[in-house]
């Protein structure tokens, strides 16, 4: 680990301090210009960035460079151009323009597009991000970039994001102005995505099919000792899990990746990175980042990082986090209550406004966690349900409630917290709990939304959160517009008041895991959409149309088009594990099941032959439940196929995404427990695969 981390961080990216030694002055001026006020950049300013870029790349050992972009697949994407240009004579130079910088053409025609457009049309452009640092990876200068077709439609989570970025800052500055903020030029979101992970031996993740095809295990009888002691959350970090975090802060630090918090997570070889927060379109790309990484690492000492969201059953999946919060261009946390939060208006109107929004879309905050692997998680006793509530602790809702009756509220008074050890130093508690059964948790100045899945782009979740406070605002500011400034602070007031009757139905600050709080969240008319291809076609209801459309977001072809690769996405997942299940069992398991259950006989008849009067009964048991075993998962894996190739040939999407539901994820469970049944009778040594056990407990 290198000791000069400050000279370490951002060593890897074109830093405002780079371009700053880099540029002309007004070069560097006009490039600011464009990333702080979203100007456009002109062509002598790109070409004089290119031309530093180059050097600067090339300075650090960097051959080629490549526009990183972000397609609709869940992952990145990159193609890399060499810096060298023939010179003549068969020489080269090292050269890189202003054009190359701004706009790169990849092959748009094997990306998802879900109907954007014809395969035959192939022409796709990246378009240079200046707001978010190019850095150098493997001597390679990536370049983070929008992606879009010939025709200009969003193929990617990047344009989307940027213009719901855009969308919230016109109409936060609107009411601000309203409020009285004069200096208010820019509102920016901030998050900070916290990540979980897995991590297992590599060569025992070689030896499971299922593990390699899709990132979680298809069956497997638990291990004898799982996460019941409650030994492993902020536990001793083992000292190969030790090494790899160090390795992997070392290479997120250099690229500029404020990695800030690592710990053991509550399940056996489950893990957490937190980073410190930073603008959203930057923190959603040094998430993919990080994810990209965190698998190299490990990688290199021999362990693979597991992203998916339950990769194991019977303990705790993974999640991740997303802390959202509101900074003004003069640095004002806009979610932050101070000291008196009934009195502070502004921070009412936009707590106000994101009630309002997650109430009026929460249909689209489910989609946001939307996906094969996350179904498994919520509703469990490690992530929240699947109802969309918020959580804002007992003074803030004491607040909401005073105004909602017109009622005074006392001044809160800061609580000193007594251990009852004297020698421990007393300290002012926070005014809310964390309540970790809410998706959507106010955490004393920022908002948590806690249903994402670990492996999933944090672009989604912000490009609706953004969309729904900036609609939520724009109807604040319709109401407000026309009001005198001496009766502001009334009609405000009156605001207030009518958006908590409107929308408290959707603040709940118990236990989310309870079935009382599925009944009363039915009572209040909550969503309770519990699987993807359940939420999945509120995509496409009117109003979350209309949501995109009105802000500039998405068109309406867009939003089909995410809408179609969604449900692309789920039932070409389960299908793949459905296909591998079958396979695993047929070819690894049922060898096994059949050898064990050979050698038992031939033991049986051996002891018979020795010794007629032997008591073989046991043997005799254990031979017939595994044929039993044998036999049913036989059958039941003929069943499963029928309904891969059911589901394969269907052309509806959503019915597929449906049956895949309702029939092949029903199919999976039986022969999951027939084989979870099977495996506990065979020794490890007969078995194809790992065990849990040694999955689990190998580091």
């Amino acid at each position: 680990m290198s000791k000069d981390i400050p000279a370490l961080f951002g060593s890897l990216i074109f830093s405002d301090k780079v371009m700053r030694s880099k540029l002309p002055k007004d070069m560097y001026k006009a490039l600011r210009k464009t990333i702080e006020n979203g100007t456009h950049l002109e062509l002598d300013v790109a070409n004089s960035v290119a031309v530093a870029m180059k050097e600067w790349a090339v300075e650090n050992g960097a051959t080629h460079y490549t526009h990183w972009f972000q397609p609709m697949t869940g992952f990145t994407a990159e193609k890399h151009d060499s810096f060298i240009s023939p010179s003549g004579e068969g020489e080269v130079i090292m050269d890189f323009s202003g054009k190359e910088l701004v706009k790169g053409e990849p092959d748009a025609s094997s990306f998802p597009s879900g109907g954007l457009r014809a395969t035959f049309e192939a022409r796709g452009y990246t378009a240079w991000d200046p707001t978010s640092p190019a850095f150098i990876k493997d001597r390679t200068l990536y370049i983070p970039t929008a992606f879009c077709s010939y025709s200009g439609e969003a193929l990617d989570k990047k344009t989307p994001l940027l213009r719901s970025m855009e969308a919230l800052s016109k109409e936060a500055v609107k009411v601000l102005k309203l409020l009285g903020n004069d200096t208010v030029t820019r509102v920016t979101t901030t998050i900070g995505p916290e990540q979980e992970y897995f991590l297992v031996d590599k060569d025992l993740y070689k030896k499971r099919k299922d593990l390699i095809f899709c990132g979680r295990t298809l069956f497997g009888a638990p291990a004898p000792k799982g996460q019941e002691m409650e030994d492993h959350y902020f536990g001793v970090l083992k000292p190969k899990v030790s090494a790899y975090m160090h390795d992997l802060d070392e290479e997120l630090w250099k690229v500029g990746i404020p990695a800030k918090t690592k710990h053991n997570e509550v399940a056996p070889a489950q893990h957490e990175l937190a980073p410190v927060f930073d603008t959203a379109n930057i923190a959603v790309d040094h998430n993919q980042l990080t994810m990209e990484i965190m698998k190299k690492v490990a990688d290199k000492h021999n362990m693979v990082c597991l992203l998916h969201e339950k990769p194991f059953e019977g303990i705790n999946g993974s999640g991740k986090h997303n802390n959202w919060s509101l900074i003004t261009n003069d640095g004002v946390n806009l979610l932050n209550p101070g000291n008196t939060p009934a009195q502070n208006i502004q921070f009412l109107v936009f707590l106000m406004a994101v009630i309002k929004g997650v109430d009026d879309y929460a249909d689209l905050m489910r989609i946001a966690a939307a996906g094969a692997g996350n179904d498994h998680r919520l509703g469990g006793n490690e992530a929240p349900p699947a109802i969309v509530s918020i959580f804002l602790g007992d003074e803030l809702t004491a607040v909401l409630e005073s105004i909602e009756k017109d009622e005074y509220f006392g001044k809160h008074e800061n609580i000193q917290l007594d251990t009852g050890a004297h020698v421990l130093p007393h300290f002012i508690k926070d005014n809310t709990d964390r309540n970790r059964t809410s998706p959507f948790a106010f955490t004393g100045n920022k908002f948590e939304f806690r249903m994402m899945g670990s492996s999933a782009s944090v672009a989604n979740p912000n490009i609706i959160l953004n969309t729904a406070v900036a609609e939520a605002l724009a109807q604040f500011y319709a109401e407000l517009k026309d009001t005198r400034p001496e009766e502001m602070e009334q009609a405000v007031h009156k605001l207030l008041k009518k958006a908590i009757l409107n929308h408290k139905k959707v603040i709940f600050n118990g236990n989310g895991y309870s079935e009382e709080w599925v009944k009363e969240a039915e009572k209040r008319g909550l969503f309770n959409l519990v699987s993807t291809p359940d939420c999945l076609p509120q995509f496409i209801a009117p109003k979350n149309v209309d949501l995109f459309t009105k802000h500039h977001i998405l068109t309406k072809e867009e939003i089909y088009s995410r809408y179609e690769i969604l449900l692309e996405n789920y039932v070409k997942t389960i299908i793949i594990e459905a296909r591998t299940m079958a396979e695993m069992l047929t070819k690894d398991f049922l060898p096994s099941v059949s050898a064990y259950a050979g050698e038992i006989s031939k033991n049986a008849a051996s002891a018979k032959t020795f010794l007629p009067c032997a008591d073989t009964s046991a043997e005799e048991a254990l031979v017939k439940s595994l044929t039993d075993s044998y036999v049913s998962i036989t059958e039941e894996i003929a069943r499963l196929k029928e309904s891969i190739q059911d589901a394969a040939t269907m052309e509806d999407m959503q019915k597929a995404a449906d049956f895949c539901h309702c029939e092949l994820l029903s199919k999976m469970e039986t022969l999951r427990l027939a084989a979870n049944s099977a495996e506990e009778l065979i020794p490890d040594s007969m078995l194809p695969y790992p065990t849990y056990d040694q999955l689990l407990f190998s580091l």
